[in-house]
């Protein structure tokens, strides 16, 4: 059975990331963000021509699919929300329904997932890539549903360790951070 693991760049340093990446053993990266670049120093190593470099040192391929980002205006509608609710997007906690909903239909409605499917890493998990350090923040989490019950695929989200809930089946590792299996996540543990 093909295996996703998803995971953002929020919460990481370069070195946890690899290791969390490495202990997932994750063979590819699909990178589902359209700009594919973080402001500020902090996350510098995650933009795109660092991280490629970074991943093929590591024994990673990197991908990008700029089909399965999400567009300029969901991101603008999703910052609206964010507003109103006096969070950002470091500390956003679910996406809002109305962008989930229009990203299911404007953006997964238009992607073939069995292409997707058959182009996983044939031995280890092929990773998701965005920003947001919680996956139900984050648009990742709806692809890797999708792909889970509508083509078997096996998913785990990776967050970094010490992050605001902990994941379904929890395991901490010396990579530091936290593995929900198939998806499952819980709050607030």
């Amino acid at each position: 059975m093909p295996s996703v693991v998803t995971i953002g760049v929020y919460g990481f340093t370069l070195d946890e990331f690899l290791e969390a990446l490495g202990s997932a053993d994750v063979r590819a990266l699909v990178d589902v963000r359209q700009r594919r670049g973080v402001r500020g120093t902090e996350y510098s190593w995650a933009n795109s021509n660092r991280l490629q470099a970074a991943l093929a040192e590591v024994g990673v391929e990197y991908r990008h699919r700029k089909d399965l980002a999400t567009t300029t205006e969901l991101r603008r509608l999703q910052y609206e929300e964010d507003a109103k609710l006096g969070v950002g997007q470091r500390s956003r906690v679910e996406l809002a329904p109305a962008v989930r909903r229009r990203y299911e239909d404007e953006v997964l409605g238009n992607v073939d997932l069995a292409e997707l499917v058959a182009g996983l890493a044939p031995d280890g998990a092929t990773a998701l890539l965005c920003v947001e350090q919680d996956p139900d923040a984050c648009h990742r989490s709806i692809i890797a549903e999708r792909l889970a019950q509508e083509q078997g695929v096996s998913v785990r989200h990776l967050v970094p360790s010490g992050g605001d809930h902990a994941a379904g089946e929890r395991g901490d590792t010396a990579a530091g951070f936290e593995e929900g299996e198939d998806g499952a996540h819980d709050r607030g543990a």
